[in-house]
This record gives structure tokens, C-alpha cells and sequence, in this order.
């Protein structure tokens, strides 16, 4: 049987980089560790991930949850799940022991029309009903909020927040402090903030990037954690990706799966593949 040793060191191998590791987290497992990998590794390999497979190799989860350290009996709020694509894996990896969580933004600052402020408003409705339909399982064992509805019972009761790949929004839509206090109050003491984002090189000036052209420096975004109270406890290579030169005039939906010049230079776009990301874990300070 493999030990969790052996299989973090694994995904530290077969990441594109070796991992940058601070201090120990101060978040403690007393869990059964290999159990929960396991499962990872059969929940990633499922059936119900067909169409989601191909994006594994620059999206990297194995390598990411394990080293975020997410357990099957953590509770994990996954902020803005989209399409689901981290969804169809954290909520059944954590469904039978734990909890899973999605939330998504406060519609009325959003810089959107009223029909799409609307279909926000109905996430908390809509979201478990479609986890159900991903996973098999009923809705009843998932919650989801929008943030300016996240119920007082909530609060304190998170593991983990993961934020994949949208800090750029919340910086460029002005919504980033609102949004990061609430998601620190839904946390545990001690509780972590994982974050994947597109990452923009060392000394990008901000014009390029404040989060318009999706990338961000990674200072930049350790900085306002930093300001929200959160420490870095460390970083990873494991989504780097050093074809992306993060300076197109379109930004990060130049490259895959967006393609926003079109056919022009698709081939060379495919070729470099998805973006650049830093992969961060805060943990909340007291």
C-alpha cells in the first residue's frame, strides 16, 4: 500500500517544478491519509470525468489537492465552481466524510446585466441539484450560497476556501475585498485558502497586470492576502507552464481553451497550451 509520503512525493516529481515549501501548515490531520488518496486517485479517474480528462494534464488535480492537503472529512467551499470542472472531483471526494460548498459572488456589485445577475441569484437553488446530477448523489448533502447570503451557522466552518483561476476577476471588477472577508469568516481558525491563478511574469507592470488581462503577479496576490489577514505557508511549481509568455494583447484567452484570435496562430497557441499559474496555500491568522 502506498503511504502519503510516497505518493506527495510523486506529484512533486512528475510537477513541472519542484515544490517551494514554508513552515509546516498549522492545519493537523488526524486522518487516515492513504484512505484519502485512494479515493483521490479513483474519484480523478472516474467515468463521469470523460470530457474533463484532457485538461488534467495542465490543471494537474491529483498534484494540486495533494498538495493543498484537502482530506476526505475536510469541509471545502470551492468559490465560483463555473462549469464544474473541480466540482465533479472535490464533492465526491469529500461527500461521504466531509462537506462540500460551492459560492459564488454577491450579483448586485457585478459589472453584468440583470438577466445574468438573475441566473446568480438562483445558484444556490440550481448548484446542488447539478452536483447531484454530476456525482450520483443527493442534493441534499450539498449547500451553496451566494456571498451575500452565506447563512451565521456557516461561518467558521470551512477547511478549506479554493480559488481556481479567479483572482483576476475579483481584482479587476473591484470585488476582491467584499468578497475574500467572507470567505475568511466561512473559515475555520487556522482554516486555508488555495489558490490556482494565471501568473503573470515577476515585474509585469500593473497596467498589464491588474487582473484585465487575466494574469496577476504572484506578489501582488500574496500581498492582499497578506492584507486580509492570511499567511503564505507555501507554493508549488506543479501549474507552471514556462512556454506562456503572459504578454498577449488579448490576454489569457489567447491561449486554449478560449483561442481569442481565432484560427490566427492557433497551432502556436495550442502548442503552448493553458496559461502560467501560481499555485498558493494561505492559512487563516487568529
Amino acid at each position: 500500500m502506498m503511504t502519503k509520503k510516497k505518493w506527495i512525493m510523486i506529484g512533486a516529481v512528475t510537477a513541472l517544478g519542484a515544490l517551494t515549501l514554508a513552515p509546516a501548515s498549522a492545519k493537523n490531520h488526524a486522518k487516515d491519509g492513504v484512505s484519502g488518496e485512494t479515493n483521490l486517485r479513483t474519484v480523478i479517474t472516474h467515468e463521469r470525468r470523460a470530457e474533463d480528462k484532457a485538461r488534467d494534464k495542465y490543471r494537474n488535480p491529483a498534484q494540486t489537492i495533494s498538495f493543498f492537503d484537502i482530506q476526505p472529512d475536510d469541509t471545502v467551499v470551492e468559490y465560483v465552481p463555473g462549469g464544474g470542472w473541480y466540482s465533479r472531483i472535490l464533492a465526491p471526494y469529500v461527500a461521504e466524510k466531509g462537506k462540500f460548498i460551492g459560492l459564488t459572488f454577491a450579483p448586485d456589485p457585478l459589472p453584468f446585466g440583470d438577466e445574468a445577475k438573475e441566473r446568480i441569484r438562483g445558484f444556490p437553488a440550481k448548484f446542488p441539484n447539478d452536483v447531484a446530477e454530476w456525482t450520483g448523489m443527493p442534493a441534499a448533502k450539498f449547500s451553496a450560497y451566494t456571498t451575500d447570503k452565506v447563512p451565521e451557522e456557516a461561518n467558521g466552518t470551512a477547511d478549506y476556501v479554493i480559488i481556481p483561476r479567479m483572482m483576476h476577476n475579483l481584482m479587476r471588477w473591484n470585488l476582491a475585498d467584499s468578497e475574500i472577508k467572507v470567505m475568511r469568516n466561512m473559515l475555520k481558525d487556522g482554516g486555508m485558502v488555495g489558490i490556482v491563478q494565471h501568473r503573470a511574469k515577476d515585474g509585469t507592470p500593473f497596467s498589464y497586470a491588474d487582473g484585465n488581462k487575466g494574469y496577476l503577479r504572484t506578489d501582488t496576490v500574496v500581498k492582499f492576502m497578506e492584507a486580509h489577514g492570511f499567511e503564505l505557508v507555501k507554493q508549488s511549481e506543479v501549474n507552471a507552464n514556462p512556454k506562456d509568455t503572459a504578454d498577449y494583447p488579448k490576454g489569457v484567452w489567447t491561449l486554449p481553451p478560449r483561442y481569442a484570435e481565432g484560427d490566427t496562430d492557433k497551432a502556436k497557441y495550442t502548442e503552448i497550451g493553458e496559461s502560467d499559474r501560481m499555485t498558493l496555500l494561505f492559512k487563516k491568522l487568529p
